[in-house]
């Protein structure tokens, strides 16, 4: 495990044990990282081995835990992103539940805003419950929405948790005014930006505390490997705090340590790989972490040309009277258009929706009529995607909850890639006249 006690401290040692040989540092200097397939790490004596397993000797162990080729994409999007340090995992999701049950215990609670992706609303409203941590969700897109995030604190509220733009309307809350009154309360902002990688906006420069990316999306860039990042911006004082006690007082499993004492601005992310990573197991996979690292690469040339092709989408959309209502934070008739303007002065947001005029069949038929739009369920990817929320991405939630998060039975949700946008343009167009 690539943690180490040393005169008290604890650090990262990402440089390190290959197959019992040391790598040199320009090995992972260089844009060419290997990609480290092997699942565990030859030492070179008994002591070095109990010495890892006592965390006071930095270096790999089982790649269940560490992986130099995790760790180097590990340390490129804390760098992109801003931040102390990064966590990979195998997926999104995993990012999100290690965040949450990092911060929440039984007992505890969490505030949501309500329009977020599907799979992270029943994580929060079904999964988390069945373990004692209780959820209210906030509609930011009526009335004064930090009152309303303000109202649903309470004592026992750990994290406030919102979105970079909602799944699937892209809409857009203040986090400058969020992460203050999380601050107030002594609690973390944690933003999923998984809409938005970090050359688009980096919310721990306006006070977000953790940031989680589901790396299978523009971070790979194109469908290929199912990746999750949790982000530490190594401000938030959890002593201070004094509502995280796992963070900030011995702990049994590691003989005492305390995390925030022994890493201090790492000490979020480093629990989560010492205990919750180490006990089940959502590892990211070398390959996958490979593949994010060969997408960080084109990020921002790709994303520059999705949200080229989304504009251009969105004036042909305007003009389509099989469009009942179109959904991106850009559009003036969006609640969150002055937000968007705040924080995306140069644009953003290639996933988006709109409620196509006629009943839920036939939103259906036209979308099985788009030739090359993928119907899959997945953003953000170099193809543009195509999905009908109500029936997918979003069908464990029941009617008032659809309608709370604004899915409607003919809402469709497009994802534009990177194609030619005329092509795009030309490819809607014949399914809206089919």
């Amino acid at each position: 495990m690539a943690i180490a006690k040393d005169t008290s401290k604890w650090r990262f040692e990402t440089k390190q044990v290959h197959i019992g040989q040391e790598q040199p540092d320009a090995a992972y200097g260089a844009r060419a990282v290997p990609i480290y397939q092997n699942t565990a790490y030859v030492f070179a004596d008994t002591a070095q081995a109990a010495g890892r397993f006592a965390l006071t000797d930095a270096g790999n162990i089982y790649s269940r835990l560490t992986n130099p080729t995790q760790a180097v994409a590990e340390e490129r999007i804390a760098a992109l992103e801003g931040g102390a340090a990064a966590l990979g995992v195998a997926s999104g999701a995993a990012a999100l539940t290690y965040t949450f049950q990092t911060l929440a215990q039984q007992g505890d609670h969490i505030v949501s805003e309500s329009t977020i992706y599907g799979g992270t609303y029943n994580l929060l409203k079904h999964t988390l419950s069945t373990q004692g941590i209780s959820t209210t969700f906030v509609d930011p897109e009526q009335g004064d929405a930090l009152a309303k995030f303000e109202a649903a604190i309470q004592p026992n509220t750990k994290a406030i948790f919102v979105e970079t733009l909602g799944n699937p309307n892209s809409n857009v809350v203040d986090f400058e005014a969020l992460a203050n009154l999380a601050h107030a309360h002594k609690i973390p902002l944690v933003v999923d930006a998984t809409f938005t990688p970090p050359n688009v906006i980096r919310t721990f420069e306006y006070g977000a505390d953790i940031v989680v990316h589901s790396g299978t999306k523009y971070l790979n860039g194109h469908g290929t490997g199912l990746a999750g990042f949790i982000v530490e911006s190594g401000k938030f004082d959890w002593k201070a705090s004094g509502k995280f006690k796992n963070l900030t007082e011995p702990n049994e499993s590691y003989h005492g340590v305390v995390f925030y004492d022994a890493v201090g601005p790492a000490a979020f992310v480093t629990s989560i790989r010492a205990i919750l990573l180490r006990d089940t197991g959502a590892t990211i996979a070398p390959l996958n972490a490979f593949l994010v690292l060969q997408g960080l690469e084109t990020l921002s040339l790709r994303v520059e040309r999705h949200i080229e092709n989304t504009f251009k989408v969105l004036d042909y959309l305007k003009t389509q009277p099989k469009v009942k209502a179109l959904h991106h934070p850009s559009l003036p008739s969006e609640p969150s258009n002055a937000l968007y303007q705040k924080y995306f002065p140069k644009g953003a947001g290639s996933i988006f929706s709109f409620e196509y005029d006629g009943s839920e069949a036939e939103a259906k038929a036209f979308i099985d009529r788009l030739e090359i739009y993928s119907l899959l369920a997945n953003v953000a990817d170099a193809k543009s995607l195509v999905i009908h929320p109500a029936s997918t991405t979003h069908s464990q939630l029941n009617t008032t909850e659809l309608t709370e998060q604004y899915i409607y039975p003919n809402t469709v949700r497009l994802s534009i890639g990177i194609e030619n946008a005329e092509d795009l343009i030309e490819d809607l167009d014949q399914a809206f006249k089919g």
